[in-house]
């Protein structure tokens, strides 16, 4: 009776862990849980190629020059400060050093006509550029009243203009400037006597990635303390001129800064590019672009900036109110990607869950490797996304990676649900789910509120094809 009862009871077990519904959810659960490792590689691995475009276009544009921003002109005058120290016995002793005045420039006008060029390394491209800078400034004469300083320890004959420009390799031509009618001579230097530490901007990454097409990760921090020194040659607050005029040629890569020095700054940007971005702590007045150029304007007053007209020693930084242009190249294929490798859970987890439901509404017995090669195929369509983007951007390659899976993932269903049907079926559901993950992408100002109402949707087509299911078979 043993013998006979023994394999009944094996025969039983094994019986009901192919029939139990609850097994099968398990192990469907334990399998999602598991191929989300290979999930997060493919994640990792856009990290890295992004990372790996980033370095290939900082290298580019270093050997080229990098990103501009100019500060300036500033009047830069130094005089001399007197103190009298009262010793007692051993009398009175004057104690004399040197100060520095500053002055900005009541109105600053400002033009650059930017020239882009594509620098391509392999499959990466950087934007760089060549501009032409005009740029008239108007001082009003220097007032030292304010700071009790005698004329006669003004030291006229050191007063200079300077200019902050951040990357001296970027000067491809030499400065000229203008001042009373008379053109002076430009020196370069990286001590111009001006504290500019900015930060930088932002860039246009998502997702914790930084922008491919800008070499400086978001939130660092530059400086512009170099740049020219034009001596003025005064011996007198007669020989002050108060007009001046600079031409600039400037080279660049990807972004062109300009401070608002003046008291009011009028500055305009203009360049055959159909893909810019106006950057900084401004916005333009007035912007006008097309599928070949662009033109924009701004206009900012002294209310509008963070630092004074005028100052001694180096206590004010000319910073927080950068503004100006970033040439955009169209290469948003890494956050797009990153973006739709992180639905990949919800992809694997729709196609596991109507397997399922064939399974139990038909009848039809899939291997837990069958599951585990569906989701194989399901998590390399991320790798071909990423491949295929970098070479024919981001809209073909997902449709290419689509159709791709698509098909592969239907004819390997022939051979287990063996019903053109259920097949095409399967198939159009799965092209539903991408082109759905597609349509989010696209729509970011309405991703989640589509997201969401999606997602709402197949869970009710999902209540709607399981309501009949019973759940638990009743012993007879």
């Amino acid at each position: 009776m043993e013998n006979i009862s023994t394999p009944s009871l094996i025969e039983r077990f094994n019986n009901w862990i192919k029939e139990s519904v609850m097994i099968k959810l398990l192990s469907i659960g334990f399998l999602l849980l598991i191929l989300m490792i290979p999930n997060s590689w493919i994640q990792s691995l856009i990290s890295e190629r992004q990372m790996r475009a980033e370095s290939v276009i900082n290298e580019i544009s270093e050997k080229w020059s990098g990103s501009q921003t100019v500060s300036g002109p500033v009047l830069v005058i130094p005089f001399l400060k007197r103190e009298k120290i009262d010793k007692g016995k051993d009398g009175i002793e004057i104690k004399e050093w040197r100060e520095t005045a500053f002055f900005l420039p009541e109105k600053l006008n400002a033009t650059a006509k930017v020239k882009p060029e594509i620098l391509h390394r392999g499959i990466f491209d950087a934007a760089v550029y060549q501009s032409e800078i005009q740029m008239q400034a108007t001082f009003n004469a220097p007032n030292f009243e304010k700071w009790s300083v005698d004329t006669k320890d003004i030291l006229w004959k050191e007063a200079q203009l300077v200019m902050g420009i951040n990357d001296l390799r970027g000067i491809n031509k030499s400065p000229a400037f203008f001042s009373g009618g008379l053109e002076k001579i430009a020196e370069p230097s990286n001590q111009i006597g001006l504290s500019t530490e900015f930060a930088n901007p932002g860039t246009d990454g998502e997702d914790g990635l930084p922008a491919a097409n800008y070499h400086a990760p978001q939130g660092e921090r530059g400086k512009v303390e170099n740049g020219v020194v034009v001596p003025l040659h005064w011996s007198s607050p007669e020989d002050f001129r108060g007009d001046v005029s600079i031409n600039l040629g400037l080279k660049g890569s990807t972004l062109l800064y300009f401070v608002p020095v003046g008291k009011t700054t009028q500055a305009k940007i203009e360049g055959p590019w159909a893909d810019p971005s106006f950057t900084g702590n401004f916005s333009p007045s007035d912007r006008t672009v097309t599928d070949t150029s662009f033109s924009a304007t701004w206009n900012v007053l002294h209310y509008n900036r963070p630092f004074s007209q005028q100052w001694v020693g180096e206590g004010e930084r000319l910073s927080g109110s950068e503004f100006g242009v970033k040439l955009l190249i169209p290469v948003g294929q890494y956050q797009k990607s990153m973006r739709t490798a992180k639905y990949g859970v919800l992809v694997i987890l729709l196609t596991f869950v109507s397997l399922f439901l064939v399974e139990i509404i038909r009848k039809v017995r899939i291997h837990p490797f069958q599951y585990i090669l569906v989701g194989a195929a399901l998590i390399i369509y991320y790798s071909l996304l990423l491949s295929f983007s970098e070479h024919v951007g981001y809209d073909a390659a997902y449709w290419i990676a689509t159709i791709a899976t698509v098909v592969l993932v239907s004819l390997y269903a022939m051979t287990f649900l063996l019903n053109r049907m259920l097949i095409s079926v399967f198939g159009g559901l799965l092209t539903f789910f991408y082109l759905f993950i597609f349509v989010i992408i696209q729509m970011q100002d309405y991703s989640l509120l589509l997201g969401s109402v999606g997602l709402f949707a197949i869970i009710a087509l999902i209540m709607y094809f399981s309501k009949n299911i019973k759940w638990y078979q009743e012993e007879k």
